[in-house]
């Protein structure tokens, strides 16, 4: 298993197998911003716009390859405020429902929390629905619990969720 961080061309290469990803993180229940049914197109039109974020160095993209085929990835949405440089939020970790139970979502997590400090980042944040399967990952791996915050989001199924909040310290590299 290969991570590696993308660059916008390479982003752009990598849509329709991130959209095949995406698609299948909502097909399995994940709240993650969609609805099912997800569309290919949408959801390969959806990470093409991300190419401009990452040209921007506004967002951060990180894929796990297992051969040629995407099996999971993270991104790190970086602050453009000037009282907010020192924060990075942590987006879109995903691992298909047929690479899970290998560590793979620690190893992004990992990855991410690595390049945020040597980005300088020195706070982390998060949120995700309340008791999902997410929750105990971030708890596992040294993050605090901020709050829960009622009715946040719909899950896949248009159902209104809790979200928790949870945030994570990095040291600066």
């Amino acid at each position: 298993m290969i991570t590696t961080r993308l660059d916008a061309p390479r982003l752009l290469d990598h849509a329709r197998e991130l959209a095949g990803l995406l698609i299948d993180t909502v097909d399995g229940g994940a709240s993650v911003g969609f609805l099912v049914p997800l569309e290919r197109a949408d959801a390969v039109a959806w990470w093409r716009e991300r190419a401009q974020q990452v040209a921007a160095g506004r967002l951060a993209v990180w894929v796990a390859l297992d051969g040629d085929r995407v099996v999971g990835t993270v991104s790190l949405a970086f602050a453009d405020k000037p009282n907010s440089r020192h924060r990075a939020e942590l987006v879109k970790l995903m691992v298909h429902r047929d690479a899970r139970g290998r560590g793979l979502a620690r190893t992004l997590l990992g990855t991410a929390e690595k390049a945020a400090a040597e980005a300088g980042v020195t706070l982390l944040h998060l949120d995700t629905e309340t008791d999902s399967p997410a929750e105990h990952l971030y708890r596992s791996t040294g993050w605090t619990r901020a709050g829960t915050v009622p009715d946040y989001a719909a899950n896949p199924y248009g159902v209104l969720r809790p979200t928790t909040l949870y945030y994570k310290h990095v040291a600066a590299g």
